[in-house]
């Protein structure tokens, strides 16, 4: 995901992380300056729902506006199997086949 924080707030004319800061805090969403410059800076790993609802409030946005897929980090997570060599594994050609353990019974017909 890309965290659009700053384009979105520079849409509305909010050009430094102190007056985001005073205008959630006017909303009724009190953030240190700590999470304040990550949120400003970074692309976070979390975020509370209730915190992106006044963030979104006060933007006047919504959460897609704030959040998009990143289609190249998701390409990048795939394992290549042109170097490993090894294609039994790939979606089209891969097949479940369940192991039945000892003591354990078949599923009934």
């Amino acid at each position: 995901m890309q965290w659009n924080l700053r384009m979105r707030a520079a849409e509305r004319g909010i050009w430094k992380s102190v007056e985001m800061r005073r205008l959630l805090a006017e909303a009724g969403l009190e953030i240190s300056a700590g999470k304040m410059s990550m949120l400003w800076t970074t692309t976070p790993t979390t975020i509370r729902l209730e915190d992106l609802d006044v963030i979104c409030t006060v933007l006047d946005a919504t959460p897609s506006d704030l959040l998009t897929v990143d289609t190249a980090a998701v390409a990048a997570r795939r394992p290549d199997t042109a170097k490993t060599g090894n294609d039994e594994h790939s979606p089209t050609t891969s097949r479940l086949t369940p192991r039945l353990g000892r003591n354990r019974s078949l599923p009934p017909a």
